[in-house]
């Protein structure tokens, strides 16, 4: 290992172990590692948004003689207003029409990808039993599937009391949410320990294997 990249090494190493020294306490080593973290990514999404926003959409446009980017432009800049205690107020109306914009396009993909496209999913399943193509590991997982959001569905439904039969199958709905919120939680959890794992892995075959070996 050369030096430039055993010095690189080192320095990543040496700032995963102050982040880790939170597991102790709070102290200054996680501190620094802390806002030195904050303070790199701010700085890399500014160069990136400047390259990859700015320049393409303002400057290129405009030296382009499209000059109805200036409203978009201007849209921007007064959003630096909220730096102003006395101009704060400003901000407001470019943020508004931001959100406005935002709202219109998020709604519909949204619309798409969480609702039409599993109800979507959800029917195909049965089209696969109709035609008589689905085996028995897709029977049972139709069937668990249609359960479940029958059943949440009805769990949400309070114009009902929860009693009786309509009782029985809201608390099927429950558990069928747990379930589904125990397994989200259980993937968080697992995809924290693999960064906990490369971390480790890292500082053992990465760091002290190749620098004191």
């Amino acid at each position: 290992m050369d030096f430039g990249t055993g010095l690189s090494t080192t320095v990543a190493a040496v700032l995963t172990l102050c982040i880790f020294s939170f597991l102790y306490k709070d102290n200054p080593f996680y501190k620094f590692a802390e806002h030195l973290v904050v303070g790199v990514s701010a700085g890399y999404w500014v160069a990136i948004l400047y390259i990859n926003v700015v320049i393409p959409n303002i400057w290129q446009k405009l030296a382009m003689g499209k000059w109805w980017y200036v409203f978009p432009t201007l849209l921007g800049i007064l959003m630096w207003a909220r730096l102003s205690k006395r101009y704060a107020w400003v901000s407001r109306y470019p943020l508004a029409f931001y959100l406005g914009i935002a709202t219109g396009v998020a709604i519909p993909l949204e619309m798409k990808a969480k609702v039409i496209e599993q109800l979507f999913g959800t029917v195909q399943s049965f089209v696969a039993l109709h035609d008589g193509t689905a085996d028995f590991a897709t029977v049972v997982n139709t069937v668990l599937i249609a359960i479940g959001i029958i059943s949440s569905l009805i769990y949400f439904f309070f114009s009902k009391e929860h009693k009786g039969v309509t009782g029985g199958v809201a608390k099927i709905g429950i558990w069928t949410l747990m379930v589904g919120f125990g397994a989200s939680f259980g993937y968080t959890v697992m995809a924290r320990i693999s960064l906990l794992i490369e971390r480790i892995q890292f500082l053992i075959d990465g760091w002290l294997l190749n620098i004191f070996s």
